[in-house]
């Protein structure tokens, strides 16, 4: 076996966990990102996709040298793809850079006899590769003075679509809804809770090839399921018996409880082995409560709430937060895939219901003030429109603001995210504030604003209806 020796700008073959070897090129780091503390590691850029990481030395080889030798055990098209971005730019650094044209005399330096033709992955990350659509790992580090936390994230690589009109949108590259791009884990998936995200999520579960048994509390909500390739649960602790790895999406900290320890609950049906994921927006009191008993019956546990609305749901764009079973997080990375954009892994549980109650927040108070804005103009005799076209010209663009407001000024309030939801979470993030003795006052204003909307009846409706609060 022969060592090898990288430097700044050299071309390579960067192994990421499971995922496999993929062309990428040692860059400089950002500023404000630290170097992994006792690993000799370099950043990695790789091609064909907006993805990042800090590699171990000896999971890189030098590109040029394994380049026929990673062809022939990866066929994947995006590994193509990405083959193909190194070559054009090879082709148009071809005599300015020789460094990477030359790479026997320049990006390797040969430090012992052998041959670098055996060098070697180490074992544990020299399985078999398969013909899939990998989703690289972002790393980011923390910048506290306490030890380095991982925070992960399984992402599907953007592009911007021009349309007819002229108009701007982005969508995933390789969106769940669209292709089967993904390998579905064989283990048998449960999902309990059919609501406006939980239906999404399970039909993308499917439409990728899992094989899953639903169960919701107003049964009829799974008869589409079922037409679709779904088997029908009697009851929850049915589900988690019956299942590898149980999902599970309600309303609330009260359901989510009934949901494990009420009559013939999750917990009835948890043995050891049994996973189970809580996909909810709750307080990170009830998920770790809820994370106790299942580990005391032998289980494993994730929280793992996503960010999103009803759209995003349906077309598998949805933001999941995780926490918990590092290794359950793992075996969910293809549920994740099919029903979301993008997953982060936060550590212990408890960090992903408070993050998740973090952005709910700001979504909800942002809600609110656009909400006053829109009411603001129109009692000063502003046109309402105009004022949507500038707000979409300027920094605050973005698809939740247009959309919230084209809703408004049509009179639409058909939920995607409902108000007793959002009104909910603020609630939650308050009481978050107060428990580490830290202020929430644009928050608790918002709060008060909904609880009015609440109170005229539009509990039932989208957030946006939030408008309603400031014209009665």
């Amino acid at each position: 076996m022969a060592a090898v020796s990288l430097r700044l700008g050299d071309l390579v073959w960067g192994k990421l966990g499971r995922y496999p070897p993929w062309p990428g090129k040692i860059v400089n780091p950002p500023k404000d990102l630290k170097k992994p503390r006792g690993k000799k590691c370099f950043f990695v850029k790789f091609f064909g996709t907006e993805d990042h990481a800090w590699i171990k030395v000896e999971q890189l080889k030098p590109y040029h040298l394994h380049k026929e030798e990673m062809i022939k055990i990866n066929k994947g098209k995006r590994f193509q793809q990405a083959v193909d971005a190194v070559e054009e730019f090879l082709r148009k650094t071809k005599g300015k850079d020789q460094d990477l044209t030359i790479p026997e005399s320049s990006t390797v330096k040969r430090v012992m006899t052998g041959t670098v033709a055996g060098f070697k992955w180490p074992p544990s990350v020299s399985e078999p590769m398969k013909d899939s659509d990998p989703h690289f790992h972002h790393f980011l580090l923390s910048q506290t003075e306490k030890p380095a936390v991982c925070y992960q994230a399984i992402t599907k690589k953007l592009k911007v679509c021009e349309e007819e009109t002229g108009s701007t949108s982005i969508q995933a590259a390789d969106s769940t809804a669209v292709n089967g791009s993904i390998t579905p884990t064989d283990k048998k998936i449960g999902f309990l809770g059919l609501g406006l995200m939980g239906s999404g999520i399970v039909s993308n579960l499917l439409k990728m090839g899992h094989t899953v048994t639903v169960w919701n509390r107003t049964a009829e909500k799974c008869d589409l399921f079922i037409q679709e390739g779904a088997r029908l649960g009697r009851t929850p602790a049915e589900v988690v018996s019956t299942c590898d790895i149980t999902f599970a999406c309600v309303s609330d900290p009260k359901a989510a409880k009934d949901l494990v320890l009420g009559p013939s609950g999750v917990l009835q049906g948890i043995r050891p082995g049994k996973c189970y994921v809580d996909m909810s927006t709750v307080d990170a009191d009830t998920v770790t409560e809820l994370a106790q008993v299942i580990v005391s019956r032998g289980g494993r546990f994730l929280e793992a709430p996503v960010s999103g609305n009803q759209q995003l749901s349906n077309d598998g764009m949805l933001v999941i937060l995780a926490a918990g079973d590092r290794g359950l997080y793992e075996d969910c990375s293809s549920c994740f895939q099919a029903m979301g954009k993008t997953s982060f892994f936060l550590g212990e549980v408890g960090n992903a219901a408070k993050m998740m109650l973090i952005v709910n927040m700001v979504q909800g108070s942002f809600m609110a003030t656009i909400a006053e804005g829109l009411t603001l103009a129109q009692v000063t005799g502003q046109s309402q429109q105009t004022l949507l076209d500038i707000l979409n010209q300027g920094q605050l663009a973005s698809i939740f603001l247009d959309q919230k407001c084209q809703n408004i000024l049509q009179g639409n309030f058909k939920p995607d995210f409902y108000l007793k939801y959002i009104q909910k979470d603020l609630r939650l993030a308050i009481a978050l504030g107060d428990s580490v003795n830290h202020p929430t006052p644009m928050a608790a204003a918002a709060n008060e604003v909904y609880k009015r909307a609440k109170a005229l009846d539009q509990s039932d409706n989208d957030m946006s209806a939030v408008y309603r609060a400031y014209i009665h």
